[in-house]
């Protein structure tokens, strides 16, 4: 395999594979059952003037399944923590006892975690769409290697490579989504 061609399903490799973590990203913030510390992870806060996430301004636990508990490293912020996450419309009503924040994550209903499970399945969907995009520019970068004197075999091989590439991340999108699925089903 020449250089060129090498750096052409590099290329394409990197970019499916940051799709992949894109996409782990993505499943993070979707609600299962159980509670979570991500699922804090876009909220906010005003920190002396400062827009700064609520993981830099406080230690995010989860004791158990159900209770998410925000010990902030300033006690005196615990209010604008708690209008934050209320603000964030997640469904979590925190409750503050002066010394943390405690959150008691509600169980879904079972119209709820279908609803999830749409969601998953489009943010699985459209990732291989991603990848499928990465394929298709990977394929032209290889077609215009035929300019640089690459001969037909070698751009026939390196499209072979591109394609089990692309099955490969289809496949692994796929079993995150299975995964997924299964943990929002759970009850």
């Amino acid at each position: 395999m020449t250089e060129e061609s090498q750096f052409v399903l590099d290329e394409a490799s990197e970019g499916m594979q940051n799709a992949i973590v894109h996409l782990e990203r993505n499943f993070q913030k979707i609600r299962t059952g159980k509670a979570s510390p991500d699922m804090l992870i876009d909220v906010k806060i005003d920190y002396y003037g400062v827009m700064t996430p609520l993981n830099q301004a406080a230690n995010i636990n989860t004791p158990d399944a159900r209770q998410i508990i925000v010990q902030a490293f300033d006690k005196s912020i615990l209010p604008v923590m708690e209008k934050a996450i209320m603000a964030a419309n997640l469904g979590f009503n925190p409750r503050n006892d002066g010394e943390v924040l405690r959150i008691q994550v509600p169980p879904l209903t079972e119209e709820r975690r279908r609803n999830l499970v749409k969601q998953a399945r489009n943010e699985a969907e459209s990732t291989k769409v991603g990848i499928r995009n990465i394929r298709r520019s990977a394929n032209d970068d290889a077609k215009a290697l035929k300019n640089d004197g690459i001969s037909e075999d070698e751009i026939k091989h390196l499209e072979d490579d591109i394609q089990k590439l692309t099955d490969k991340f289809i496949k692994k999108v796929d079993e995150l989504s299975d995964v997924k699925e299964k943990d929002m089903m759970e009850v």
